[in-house]
């Protein structure tokens, strides 16, 4: 059963999106220097299908993108909770932050629109480092699948050059 420990309206997780972000609890995966360690535990509310309809029914004027942050205890229950998005939410997209370096057998990966893949590596550094080993996937409306890890790098620059110029 997933859970979820709690949400946010975000605007960095996923470029060129405002983004409902909720974070998905009992996270197998542990990574060393994790910054959500709380969400190790197997903690907060049912996440199903009417839980997620009503987070969106009361966000959806204001959000363009649901994405699950974990859920790698449960990816299949994740993929079918973005079906239903797909399906109920035709203007909404769909992502997936996964600490798994590599999907699961037999994934539905085509009900994101985005997916980040990596173990989080401290001396690597997260998705804006330019040595991350953390990739993140924009599905393109050809299908193709495009890597655009990229930008994050490039937000982080342009606030690093904003802050530069506000000097």
């Amino acid at each position: 059963m997933l859970k979820y420990a709690n949400f946010d309206i975000v605007f960095q997780e996923v470029p060129d999106e405002v983004t409902l972000a909720i974070n998905i609890s009992n996270c197998p995966n542990h990574c060393p220097f994790c910054h959500s360690k709380y969400l190790w535990e197997d903690i907060g509310d049912v996440l199903d299908k009417k839980s997620l309809d009503q987070l969106i029914e009361r966000y959806k004027s204001g959000i363009t993108c649901v994405c699950f942050m974990g859920g790698d205890a449960a990816p299949y229950d994740i993929a079918n909770l973005a079906m239903h998005v797909k399906s109920a939410y035709k203007d909404l997209h769909t992502a997936w932050y996964s600490g798994k370096n590599e999907l699961p057998d037999a994934f539905h990966a085509e009900t994101f629109d985005y997916i980040k893949l990596g173990k989080y590596d401290e001396k690597l550094g997260p998705l804006d480092s330019a040595t991350t080993n953390q990739r993140m996937m924009k599905r393109l409306a050809d299908g193709r699948i495009k890597d655009i890890t990229e930008r994050f790098r490039k937000q982080s620059q342009t606030a690093e050059s904003t802050k530069q110029i506000s000097l």
